[in-house]
């Protein structure tokens, strides 16, 4: 019996503008919908050159009838609604019927598909939106599968904006794990040039979670909670302390079952986290919130990725504070992890000082400038103001107008000059000079001491690396892995010898001894996206993030070391990523704070 129509002129106006086809991922987004919506049990995913050349989706839904088979592709032609107050009531993820009908206008498609009341299956073939074939054939299960072949092959224009392979890849992966998260009692198979990437097998939802994340399930909490008088259901699965990333790539948002983005949720639970996590750390999270229908608009943008949701405010409250409650009651304690066959360890200037082995050092000391000028009897000698000469080597002079202004030199000549006070809150140190108070953010400054000497180490390709008796294991994320495949050779010249250890852990023989947290410096550098076509500039601004004292107690020796390599560097006032790293606070701006003016 036909189920697809052709919506009414009145409908359509009030639906929002066209689907765009923008890349592999799209496709695949708009098909997987389709096929959960036909309540499939199995989607199957195969891929040649990102998607580029071949998307081979097969599912077990319903099947698709004979009498509809040729309507589906038909702009505007679906079975999920009738009538324009529908669209405030949507239940399935798909709803326009526009994704069909763009898809076969820009490739080459075939359907085949068969439902249980059919002895045969049928076949559809079109090609740039012309249909070229549609027949019976033998099919022995039921369900719908769809070959999608060059795309874009009538539209280079927009063919030769897709990225590489790898970054394809990776849109389709954060496409497909959605998803999964979603519908964990489905099996999913995503396979890239006949390379299985996930094979999810149907599972309970915190072990689906911790199986295509590579997570560990102790460190996930699950909480739920109805509140009948505001009609919200929430279920959250929140990581703890110990699940750590530089990117929000591991938040999740659904809502009534569709993977959406909304800002305002995302930003009440990354401020909850921020009560036990550092600055610019984020965890993994997971909400799936249900609502009623009406009280959710997904008719707002053509990606159905944003949704309006009717008192927004008031459910982004009720998730805050589930969310607080569990992670400050439930969350656990943070977890050392082993490094080789010794602990990690926290950065220490005195360490640096003491002329220690590598691994316990987090940044070498300059082999082309020496601490002290003169001859001294060696670097742990007392008050290094006294005996340090003022740089004036040829690669970091004062009074080279093209590398610092006139101001900064100024402010190098005071911060050379200034005495230690002492360190407030384990975050600043504070120096005074003449009439001046300068205060250095240790955190900024170490960054910008490690990335100039991380840069110069890079430049003359002899980064000075730490072996590891026994290799330092990271479990990725399928994204990681894609990135890491294409990366590790380049990573090796950076300094970080890897291999896989197996299909979702890698391995770290080696390491740049300026850096400290190598897991982190990894992750940074495979989230950012192709380290391959990055400059050393970038790699290093990357990496240098794990290479900062943050919160560490020093000693006023470790200060003044701190002071004296800060000088030393050519932008010496601001942090690889743009934070300042001296203040200074004149007496007249201090008269003036106490009205003595």
């Amino acid at each position: 019996m036909k189920k697809v129509h052709i919506l009414p002129p009145d409908v359509i106006s009030k639906i929002a503008a066209g689907e765009v086809i923008e890349r592999p991922a799209s496709v695949i987004k708009e098909l997987m919908e389709n096929a959960l919506d036909a309540e499939t049990k199995t989607i199957e995913i195969h891929l040649k050159e990102a998607g580029k050349a071949l998307i081979h989706i097969k599912d077990t839904g319903v099947g698709i009838e004979r009498e509809d088979i040729e309507t589906i592709f038909l702009r505007h032609s679906t079975s999920k609604i009738a009538k324009a107050d529908d669209l405030y009531n949507i239940h399935s993820l798909g709803f326009r019927g526009e994704a069909l009908y763009s898809i076969s206008s820009i490739a080459d498609i075939t359907l085949r598909s068969r439902t249980k009341n059919q002895d045969m299956g049928w076949e559809i073939h079109l090609r740039g939106g012309k249909n070229l074939d549609l027949r019976p054939l033998p099919m022995p299960t039921i369900g719908t599968e769809i070959e999608v072949k060059e795309l874009f092959f009538n539209t280079p224009a927009r063919r030769k904006f897709l990225k590489s392979n790898t970054t394809e890849l990776n849109q389709i992966l954060n496409i497909f794990i959605s998803y999964t998260l979603l519908y964990p009692d489905c099996r999913f198979l995503l396979t890239h040039q006949e390379k299985t990437l996930l094979d999810l097998q149907p599972s309970a939802l915190i072990s689906r979670i911790a199986e295509t994340l590579n997570l560990d399930k102790e460190h996930l909490t699950e909480v739920k909670q109805d509140f009948p008088e505001d009609e919200v259901t929430i279920r959250m699965i929140l990581g703890d302390m110990n699940i750590v990333r530089s990117r929000r790539d591991l938040q999740f948002i659904f809502v009534n079952d569709r993977p959406v983005q909304n800002k305002n949720i995302t930003f009440h639970i990354n401020a909850v986290y921020r009560l036990i996590l550092p600055p610019n750390n984020f965890s993994f999270f997971a909400v799936y919130l249900n609502l009623p229908a009406e009280d959710v608009d997904v008719n707002i943008h053509p990606t159905k990725r944003e949704v309006k949701i009717k008192d927004e405010f008031r459910v982004a409250s009720l998730l805050r504070n589930l969310c607080e409650r569990a992670l400050l009651s439930q969350g656990q304690t943070k977890q050392i992890k082993t490094m080789g066959t010794k602990l990690q360890k926290e950065f220490s200037v005195e360490r640096a000082l003491a002329g220690t082995k590598p691994l316990e050092a987090a940044f070498d000391e300059p082999s082309s400038m020496e601490i002290w000028e003169h001859s001294s009897p060696g670097p742990t000698q007392p008050n290094p103001t006294e005996q340090y000469a003022f740089p004036q080597t040829e690669e970091f002079s004062f009074t080279d107008k093209t590398l610092v202004t006139q101001k900064q030199s100024h402010l190098q000549k005071k911060l050379f000059r200034a005495r230690y006070l002492g360190q407030f809150i384990n975050k600043f140190l504070l120096f005074e000079v003449d009439t001046s108070l300068l205060v250095i953010d240790q955190h900024a400054a170490q960054e910008r001491i490690t990335f100039e000497h991380f840069i110069k180490q890079l430049q003359k390709g002899t980064v000075e690396v730490q072996h590891l008796l026994s290799p330092y294991l990271i479990k990725l994320s399928p994204q990681e892995i894609v990135n890491w495949e294409e990366a590790k050779e380049r990573l090796d010249t950076i300094g970080f010898a890897t291999n896989q250890w197996d299909p979702e852990t890698i391995a770290v023989h080696t390491y740049p001894i300026l850096l400290k947290e190598p897991e982190k410096s990894v992750r940074d550098l495979l989230a950012g996206g192709s380290v391959i076509r990055c400059d050393h500039e970038t790699i290093a601004r990357r990496a240098c993030r794990c290479s900062i004292m943050a919160g560490d107690s020093l000693n006023p020796q470790e200060a003044e070391f701190v002071r004296d390599q800060l000088i030393k560097c050519r932008d010496p006032f601001t942090c690889p990523h743009g934070r300042p790293t001296v203040v200074e606070m004149t007496e007249s701006f201090l008269d003036k704070q106490f009205l003595r003016t």
